[in-house]
């Protein structure tokens, strides 16, 4: 499965509370499937000309599980360009965006 997931998470204000949840329900589910690498969850704050910043989180395929439990919807997989790693292993980056770094 090579779908991408993503959720909007509110505003940059707001965003916290559903970050939070994210990085409590990632480790267990991480360690359950051995930690794999490619298991990532990512943030963007974008703000297309609105006066607040929206945040999106991006959930890589093998972070399905996790995206389905948050209500995460089906997307294109995300370019690399203003990115931050919400959870995952710092290696997922070349994994995930090989040739990007």
């Amino acid at each position: 499965m090579n779908t991408w997931f993503s959720k909007s998470l509110g505003d940059a204000i707001w965003a916290f509370t559903q970050t939070g949840q994210i990085e409590t329900l990632f480790p267990p589910l991480f360690a359950a499937a051995g930690g794999p690498v490619g298991m990532a969850v990512f943030t963007r704050y974008e703000s297309e000309g609105r006066l607040q910043c929206e945040v999106l989180a991006y959930f890589s395929p093998a972070a399905a599980e996790l995206a389905h439990r948050v209500g995460a919807q089906p997307c294109q997989k995300p370019s690399r360009q203003a990115l931050d790693l919400l959870a995952g292993a710092p290696g997922c980056w070349a994994v995930l965006f090989p040739g990007s770094e």
